[in-house]
């Protein structure tokens, strides 16, 4: 007996319908993305890193000193992976650009 699911992503094997709402603060809670060509950068950062880990971000809100993501992603994955992708390769990817704005710690 099979069920459709309003919103589940069918798959070789398997469905699911999984939201993972992740948020994280910056360092000291340093307001580091207060333009708007800040916080462009950093969502196209994190676009990036969703893309490259095959994760869906269904949510986006880049605040000055936090990010909110809601995500999407293959159950096969940790959802301890998915957060060191989003929280290291961001700050990595966003330092490189803007050495100045981790010099301000």
């Amino acid at each position: 007996m099979s069920k459709n699911v309003a919103g589940a992503i069918h798959e070789r094997g398997y469905v699911y319908n999984f939201h993972f709402h992740l948020v994280w603060v910056t360092k000291y809670r340093h307001e580091a993305f207060t333009t708007p060509k800040l916080v462009a950068e950093m969502a196209d950062i994190l676009t990036k890193i969703a893309r490259l880990n095959e994760v869906t971000i269904e949510q986006m809100e880049v605040m000055p000193d936090h990010i909110h993501l809601l995500l999407s992603f293959k159950p096969k994955y940790a959802p301890t992976n998915v957060v060191k992708a989003f929280k290291g390769g961001s700050a990595r990817l966003f330092f490189e650009l803007h050495p100045e704005i981790k010099a301000q710690k």
